[in-house]
């Protein structure tokens, strides 16, 4: 019997990659593809005000369109120094989706003038898997970290080059992607997930 098709429903190539990086890493026998597989796909706006929520949103979404289960996720970084934004709207902190760089700048400029000790931010990171039957899973994981002054690294996508887990001398784009994925929010998000797919698909 051939494995099941899942969809991630994303067509950001990076986290393409990391999504399907992790979920194969996790053990999951199936077959993943991505969201660029069905160009007739609506673009889906991430209209609620949580990560769960926007996640569960696009699986959903995803699900209903192509008759096959669904994976998604939605990620963000909370910073405390701006009381947890730029949250659900990190990816387009800027104004256009998805500039990683006007965001990363952006960011920068606020915190400026903010002193180390009060530079503490998390990742977060909610994963949803919906089936077209209408059942619906969501998972979340997050990591602690600090803000530093200046981009470092050219691994990762997003606030990778600005974030320092805590405990750690690396920034998220200075680390290895396997070893990233084992202590990232969206590595902890899908790990999580992985047994709840193949309970929900055994």
């Amino acid at each position: 019997m051939s494995a099941p098709r899942i969809v991630l429903a994303t067509r950001n190539a990076h986290k393409l990659d990391e999504l399907h990086r992790i979920l194969l890493a996790s053990g999951l026998d199936v077959e993943l593809v991505g969201a660029a597989a069905y160009p007739d796909l609506p673009d889906i706006p991430e209209t609620e005000s949580s990560f769960a929520g926007n996640a569960l949103l696009k699986a959903r979404a995803v699900a209903a369109a192509t008759g096959l289960p669904a994976i998604a996720d939605d990620s963000g970084l909370a910073v405390d120094a701006l009381n947890g934004m730029p949250g659900v709207l990190s990816a387009r902190w800027s104004g256009r989706h998805g500039n990683d760089r006007a965001n990363l700048e952006l960011l920068l400029g606020q915190m400026d003038d903010v002193p180390e000790r009060r530079r503490g931010a998390a990742f977060h990171c909610a994963a949803a898997i919906a089936l077209p039957d209408g059942t619906e899973r969501v998972v979340e994981g997050s990591v602690e970290g600090v803000i530093i002054r200046e981009p470092r690294g050219s691994g990762g996508f997003g606030y990778d080059p600005v974030f320092v887990p805590l405990g750690g001398a690396r920034t998220l784009a200075e680390i290895p992607a396997a070893e990233k994925d084992a202590i990232s929010h969206r590595g902890r998000a899908l790990e999580a997930l992985a047994p709840v797919v193949a309970d929900l698909l055994g």
